[in-house]
């Protein structure tokens, strides 16, 4: 059976990505949560378990032999300090290219964002090269860009290279998208930039993003291309908020907002806690506000077509499935 090293198998996509590869390869896990790692080796014995910085060359490079490398391990936050990003995003990628060269890994799939496509208007139907590449919204933007090209310029006979950028994962684990808006429901409410007018959001299961994975390690003919993968059914904020609010037997509150008002004090919060070298993350981010107040759906086109990708969980299916496992876990407060 062939080998897979997957990097950031700790965090959400990775624990789903383990379970889709499952019985189907070998897999060395690494991560940085050494309790996650020995509760995943408990749970599977023939799991490969390693703790890893991957900032670190010399123990990157003591890893095991591999013929895929799955590379999911980022910084993946809106705020900190800009040598964490660069460490964790540039630095560690640097590392697993030098680790793929010198094992002579066969391919890399590496996990990008949508995040590169963040700006201050409405996009729709946004195509995998439709993004400013200079685009410096935030550090993990920025280091995110700057990764994607590494993977990209290593691509050689020997090496292929391939990037997917998955939109708004989420089910059940997910600690950021959906635990985020119900806290700001609890708290002051859900933001409102448009008025009346509802915004198109685009999010994914993460079981589907885990199979699209699968796909980028299996199909052959993609190395050098760039995926966007999401749910396909790019469905209207409230509603998506409905499903949600019905998962969890509870209803949202709306909050209408100026956007120019509130981008300005995010920008003024973000200049504060710069000066001041404040850790924790501010109130209200330029890159939080542009996802609130702008539509931005992704094409799907080329994964459906290079990939064979067809999502296997709806997204009605999926919060459903979240917002179950919420409340018989006690989340609802």
């Amino acid at each position: 059976m062939k080998k897979v090293l997957v990097t950031g198998a700790t965090g959400f996509l990775g624990s789903y990505v383990l379970k889709e590869l499952k019985g189907k390869y070998d897999i060395i896990s690494v991560g940085r949560n050494e309790g996650k790692l020995m509760k995943m080796k408990r749970e599977n014995n023939e799991l490969e378990c390693i703790k890893a910085d991957l900032s670190d060359i010399k123990a990157v490079l003591e890893l095991p032999k591999a013929d895929t490398v799955v590379h999911s391990a980022a910084l993946s936050t809106v705020w900190g300090a800009k040598k964490e990003f660069v460490r964790n995003n540039i630095t560690a990628t640097e590392n697993i290219i030098k680790y793929c060269k010198e094992k002579k890994v066969k391919r890399l799939v590496y996990i990008s964002t949508p995040s590169v496509y963040t700006a201050k208007k409405d996009r729709f139907n946004v195509r995998e090269n439709e993004f400013d590449k200079n685009n410096k919204l935030n550090y993990y933007i920025e280091t995110k860009i700057a990764a994607e090209k590494i993977v990209l310029d290593a691509e050689s006979s020997d090496l292929e290279v391939i990037v997917i950028r998955p939109k708004g994962l989420i089910g059940i684990g997910d600690t950021s998208i959906l635990p985020r808006i119900i806290e700001a429901n609890r708290k002051i409410g859900i933001p409102v930039f448009k008025g009346n007018e509802d915004i198109l959001a685009d999010m994914t299961s993460v079981e589907n993003v885990a199979y699209s994975v699968l796909l980028c390690m299996e199909k052959d003919g993609i190395s050098g291309e760039v995926f966007n993968i999401s749910n396909g059914e790019p469905t209207s904020q409230k509603k998506l908020l409905g499903y949600v609010a019905e998962s969890l037997g509870t209803k949202f509150r709306y909050k209408k907002l100026s956007f120019g008002r509130v981008y300005a004090a995010a920008s003024l919060l973000e200049g504060i806690y710069k000066v001041f070298g404040i850790k924790k993350e501010p109130l209200l981010t330029r890159y939080t506000v542009c996802t609130l107040a702008f539509s931005q759906t992704l094409s799907i086109e080329k994964a459906e077509k290079l990939l064979g990708y067809k999502p296997r969980v709806s997204l009605e299916d999926e919060i459903k499935r979240f917002g179950k496992f919420y409340k018989e876990n006690g989340f609802v407060k």
